[in-house]
């Protein structure tokens, strides 16, 4: 008599595409090439995932972390995984059933405690241990909430190549809590190339906890028109010309907040160093305008702040005007123009070697350290505060690891 062979089960890894923005961190982060994606939505390859953990902590809205306890032999393909617009539900197992991780070739005693990989990540995969609470995923891709546009107007000169906008969102009265550092979604109306709605698009919120008007409920983004790729070829960006074209008045559907690590310190005597180009000053703003008010209010928590802001003409630098108005008491801060007339042309990591002692001297204390921009900068801002640290014998790498495992050093790219 035959006897039946038991049903192995294995704890598949799946991103769910409701939340997904299809920012390709995971993909970039998989030391196994085991996410791909087409034009609609990022998946695993069960056959090739070991569960290695690596891309968890850098997905800005925890999309990549979702299991489903699946029999071996009937788990999702990546062809399966392209065409779904939301997870499947997770099916009951038979109690019987024998349990391995994805890639045993045997079944393993236990579908938890997969091993992490270990891998130092260069960013803090957790928040600053004073950081307030963080509200996520209130609102999602099927049930969003609408804001209306209280204000949108242009920050750069009318004759500079970058259209960034200021564009204020209200909520009225509905809840929705947001801390410097986190991100919203923004769900552009319409379709897509292949019938089906715009995925939605990510940006990070420019305004503090306070709301950008003190005491309302409503936000601030800062938002780039992209008119062509990164290649220089003509291409029109869905989500920024949706709202950079916004009228006042406008109904937004939006999701969120999202992010759980990249918070500011709320401790007495924290400080804040500060490094960003472009629309990436959207959290440095946010974080900047929290401690000013608190500064006005006479509730000052003494730590110093340092910026680091680079565009390419002072005319494409966003808040340039209300960032002059800032007392140097207040804010030690450093611009870079990289395409001025008759100026040396500079970058951030030239700004961070020129103020090297300075900077070295804010690392010595309880320093926490921010860095949002274009993806290009981050080798030149790391060898520049090595350089500033080797001058004057402080160990950069060991003391970047030890603030990484704290919660103070927190990076977003793109």
């Amino acid at each position: 008599m035959n006897v039946p062979e038991p049903i192995v089960l294995i704890r598949q890894h799946l991103i769910d595409p409701e939340v997904c923005i299809r920012c390709n961190t995971c993909e970039e982060t998989c030391p196994v090439d085991a996410i791909t994606h087409d034009s609609r939505n990022y998946v695993v390859n069960v056959d090739i995932c070991n569960a290695c953990m690596a891309c968890i902590s850098p997905c800005p809205t925890g999309s990549i972390d979702h299991w489903r306890t699946v029999p071996k032999n009937a788990a999702y393909s990546p062809q399966e995984q392209f065409g779904w617009d939301d997870l499947p539900v997770q099916q009951e197992m038979p109690d019987d059933a024998l349990v391995g991780s994805a890639r045993d070739e045997e079944p393993a005693a236990a579908i938890e405690g997969m091993q992490v990989n270990a891998a130092t990540s260069p960013s803090s995969s957790m928040a600053p241990w004073s950081a307030a609470h963080p509200y996520i995923n209130l609102y999602t891709l099927k049930n969003p909430v609408t804001a209306t546009v209280a204000g949108n107007y242009r920050l750069t000169a009318a004759d500079a190549e970058s259209d960034i906008h200021h564009i204020v969102l209200d909520f009225g009265t509905q809840f929705f809590p947001i801390l410097e550092g986190q991100s919203i979604g923004i769900i552009p109306p319409g379709l897509d190339a292949g019938g089906k709605p715009h995925y939605l698009r990510m940006y990070s919120v420019a305004s503090p906890r306070e709301g950008e008007r003190d005491g309302y409920n409503n936000l601030a983004l800062t938002v780039k028109r992209v008119t062509e790729d990164h290649e220089g070829h003509p291409a029109r960006g869905v989500g920024s010309n949706y709202l950079c074209d916004l009228q006042k008045g406008d109904s937004v559907q939006v999701t969120g907040p999202f992010g759980t690590s990249y918070l500011m310190p709320n401790q007495s005597g924290s400080n804040i160093l500060m490094i960003c180009t472009g629309t990436g000053s959207a959290p440095m703003r946010a974080m900047t305008e929290h401690r000013r008010r608190l500064m006005v209010k006479g509730q000052s928590r003494g730590g110093k702040m340092m910026l680091f802001f680079g565009a390419r003409r002072p005319e494409e630098l966003p808040y340039f005007g209300p960032l002059l108005k800032l007392p140097a008491t207040f804010i030690d801060m450093h611009l870079a123009f990289s395409r001025v007339e008759s100026q040396p042309c500079a970058y951030v990591q030239d700004k961070i070697r020129d103020a090297g002692r300075a900077v070295t001297d804010l690392l010595s204390g309880d320093t926490y350290i921010y860095i949002c921009g274009l993806k290009g900068m981050e080798a030149g801002v790391m060898e520049a505060l090595r350089e500033s640290c080797s001058a004057v014998g402080m160990d950069w790498p060991s003391l970047h690891s030890k603030m990484v495992r704290e919660g103070r050093f927190h990076v977003e790219t793109y």
